[in-house]
């Protein structure tokens, strides 16, 4: 009996307009006073600040330690390029990810003078030797909007040398070919003519 007497009570038009009318009122009251939130906290800064950025320098040459641990491209099939630019088989890749320094450092066999290359661990050893810096440096400065927000992430030399060296749309055609066989460029040489 008391179901009854609250399912009329609920659907008489006085109760439902009260309902209706408190729900409306919150919706607005909410969308006036509380303050919007910013849903761009990712805005891509207009200049990028790269003043903490770690680049490679020339004089230093870390040793083969046991405490010394490299970041590598990982990828290659055969080859990989360590963090301080040196390349090998990646059968002959040390324990700590290193590289041996009796290996090739700042390989750019397969590079062209555009600072393209054919394979993409030849691009990132190249694109570490420390004289490439004011290339670099003049490569960060033009990047365009699309890739500040890539750079922006970016914190030493050999992250950019990862990033710039990864192909990217600009160097393919029909979406499944690429314009030219140097297609891992460090440079903005990739850039269609």
């Amino acid at each position: 009996m008391w179901r009854a007497f609250l399912f009329s009570f609920i659907r008489r038009k006085i109760v439902l307009s009260v309902i209706f009318g408190c729900s409306l009122t919150y919706c607005i009251v909410s969308f006036l006073l509380i303050s919007p939130r910013r849903t761009d906290t990712w805005r891509v800064p207009r200049k990028l600040d790269h003043s903490a950025f770690v680049w490679m320098s020339a004089e230093v040459d870390l040793n083969n330690s046991i405490d010394l641990s490299c970041r590598n491209t990982v990828q290659g099939r055969e080859y990989i390029a360590d963090d301080r630019g040196y390349i090998c088989q990646r059968d002959d890749l040390l324990a700590n990810n290193c590289c041996g320094t009796i290996e090739k450092r700042y390989v750019c066999d397969t590079c062209n003078a555009d600072g393209c290359c054919v394979l993409y661990e030849h691009c990132v050893s190249c694109c570490l030797n420390p004289n490439k810096r004011k290339l670099l440096q003049t490569v960060l400065g033009k990047a365009s909007e699309t890739f500040r927000v890539l750079f922006s992430a970016i914190n030493n030399h050999f992250e950019l040398c990862l990033a710039k060296c990864r192909t990217s749309s600009q160097s393919v055609q029909h979406e499944n070919a690429y314009l030219k066989p140097n297609k891992h460029c460090y440079t903005t040489a990739d850039k269609i003519p």
